[in-house]
């Protein structure tokens, strides 16, 4: 399963099982697993949910408990998220609240740490791994402690707050209850317990280092860009480094989890949303003290003409009920029926940036993620379903009598004239069938302006004439890469000189070498496609496909007519050589450019040195 788009049904396992493995994104996310009562067994994280999780059933497990784990598997699910930090989070989330038995259970038993920023008069800084709202405001959680370490450094260097454990209070300051101390004295301090710094610019500092916390940091970075130039231009090269960890720390840390903050609600749902004539899809992020505790995604039918906002209503109840959700705040990507007023418990809110906009965005990507991978199922699962829906449409398109199971198209290629070739290419129930392909050099001698219409008719005489010795199948439609003189050209040798029924199409490209029309008929006429269309994209398919066989070809003919031209004259080299050379270097530039030793490895040490000396001969 190396390409992302591919869809392969996996041996020996349950079909539904399979489609769902099939159809992971190649996408960072958490995925679960399920055994048949519905239990969650296993979570786990991925930088790539197609790779990890596909990598469980294609090949044999040497570890006793996976190899159980695998057995006991019934179903996944998964969750898309923005990075690995986020799917670092969500997975550790979810081991607590199912405690899967193939886990190892709360690693290190600690929780992921935070940054509190004190709801005082004079708030102090720290990092805590425990969160009490009546305490602080919390930002976080971060993945990494170090990164948490550097923002505190740094932002202890850039504003000297407090550190102490006095209980300041501006009657306190007023009445002179503290001193300074050794902090205030090696400028670490602004010392507020002696009134030396205002309570509003002390706050002040604080509504900075905020902003720094929610991840807005852009000046700061330009601050220690600067301070890395200065220290290098000043040879002090170590404490530059040190500023470039910090940089890059914080580089990480202006992308850690999605939601940053916990001072306005402990819990919040996103629901993204997409209407698709009658179906609807949503999906529920829910937010738990600043990180992604769950998620889900539902599919809906509609039956009559409900209004989008009646499906949205319905999708929000149906997802919190399926996550067991009691968060106050929803947030949506349109208003519903009452417009942010309370309902049913919770409040709902169309955001328009910040953290909240954010979140929708990624539970809109999982939509259209769950979306995709829905329609990836029902076209690549379904390849008969395709190719009979394809075939069907170009029957109808062209008013065949039967639908065309198998479609040959012509394609010829040249350079003024010379080096003639052509292509045929073979599709079998909308199938490339490469054992069909066929390559032809052209035998005429024609080099007039009309040689394309020749070389068209020569390449299909010799195709048909073939078919008909050997009693072999013909097929059902030919398409011609070209305009109406090609079609005619074609048409004058299947039709008038070999008396075969057989529907002739052409395919015109534009200015910008794309598939523009198809034509039929006689005299051909256009047929409407829209470039959206299925069938549209089909024969642009077909049309690149015998474009690139035929050009391919071409090419290596004409390397190959090269390399006989300038190795023709050099005594020495036969036809055997030159055979070789093309095969092994495929081009004469290569054959130039190669070393003695790379010349001798394909055709020996005497001819090497006569071809070495006729190269050096031919450029001097």
């Amino acid at each position: 399963m190396t390409n992302s788009n591919d869809i392969t049904i996996i041996h020996n396992l349950p079909v539904a099982l399979s489609k769902q493995v099939a159809s992971l994104p190649p996408l960072p996310g958490v995925y679960q697993y399920f055994n048949k009562s519905g239990e969650v067994i296993y979570v786990g994280k991925a930088k790539n949910l197609k790779k990890r999780v596909s990598s469980y059933f294609n090949k044999q497990h040497d570890s006793r408990k996976t190899a159980a784990l695998v057995a006991h598997i019934d179903q996944l699910k998964w969750i898309v998220v923005e990075n690995e930090s986020d799917a670092l989070l969500l997975e550790n989330n979810l081991i607590k609240q199912y405690q899967p038995r193939y886990n190892i259970l709360l690693k290190d038993s600690k929780s992921y740490p935070w940054l509190c920023i004190t709801k005082e008069e004079f708030p102090k800084i720290f990092k805590t791994r425990s969160v009490n709202k009546k305490i602080g405001h919390y930002f976080g959680p971060f993945t990494s402690a170090y990164t948490l370490n550097a923002l505190l450094e740094l932002i202890h260097e850039l504003y000297p707050i407090r550190t102490c454990k006095l209980q300041l209070t501006t009657n306190s300051i007023a009445n002179a209850k503290h001193t300074t101390c050794l902090q205030y004295h090696i400028h670490n301090c602004l010392a507020p317990c002696v009134g030396e710094i205002s309570y509003t610019d002390y706050n002040k500092l604080i509504d900075e280092v905020k902003e720094i916390a929610k991840g807005n940091i852009k000046n700061i970075l330009q601050y220690l860009m600067d301070e890395m130039q200065q220290l290098a231009q000043k040879m002090q090269f170590e404490k530059a480094e040190q500023l470039k960890q910090r940089y890059t720390a914080l580089l990480n840390y202006s992308t850690k989890t999605i939601v940053v903050t916990t001072t306005t609600h402990s819990e919040i749902d996103a629901v993204g949303f997409y209407l698709d004539n009658t179906v609807a899809y949503a999906s529920l992020i829910h937010v738990k003290h600043g990180a992604i505790v769950s998620g889900y995604t539902i599919e809906l039918h509609t039956k009559l003409d409900e209004s989008k906002e009646e499906i949205l209503q319905l999708a929000v109840d149906t997802l919190r009920e399926k996550v067991n959700s009691s968060a106050k705040l929803v947030v949506i990507p349109f208003d519903i029926e009452p417009f942010n007023f309370n309902n049913n418990s919770y409040q709902t809110i169309v955001p328009t940036r910040g953290d909240k906009k954010t979140l929708l965005q990624l539970a809109q990507h999982n939509v259209m993620e769950y979306r995709t991978n829905r329609y990836l199922q029902s076209e690549k699962l379904n390849n008969s379903h395709r190719a009979a829906r394809i075939e069907l449409a170009l029957k109808q398109a062209l008013n065949l009598t039967k639908a065309p199971h198998v479609i040959e198209c012509f394609d010829n290629s040249h350079i003024s004239g010379t080096s003639a070739v052509a292509a045929c290419v073979v599709f079998k129930n909308t199938k490339p069938s490469k054992k069909d392909y066929r390559k032809y050099n052209i035998q005429h001698n024609d080099t007039s302006a009309a040689n394309d219409y020749a070389s068209m008719q020569e390449i299909v005489r010799r195709r048909y004439n073939r078919l008909i010795e050997e009693n072999a199948t013909l097929p059902d439609l030919i398409l011609v890469d070209g305009g109406k003189q090609q079609m005619q050209a074609v048409h004058s040798v299947v039709t008038n000189e070999l008396k075969l029924s057989i529907p002739i199409a052409g395919l015109v490209k534009n200015s910008k070498h794309r598939t523009n029309e198809l034509l039929y008929g006689l005299p051909p006429k256009a047929i409407s496609l829209k470039p959206t269309d299925t069938l549209f994209h089909f024969l642009t398919h077909i049309q690149d496909e015998v474009h690139r066989f035929a050009i391919t070809f071409h090419r290596d003919k004409r390397s190959k007519k090269q390399i006989d031209s300038q190795l023709d004259h050099i005594k020495g080299i036969g036809d055997k050589t030159k055979q070789q050379l093309l095969l092994h270097f495929k081009t004469l530039s290569r054959i130039k450019q190669a070393t003695f030793e790379q010349l001798a490895a394909v055709i020996g040490n005497s001819k090497a040195k006569i071809l070495t000396q006729a190269i050096k001969n031919s450029n001097e």
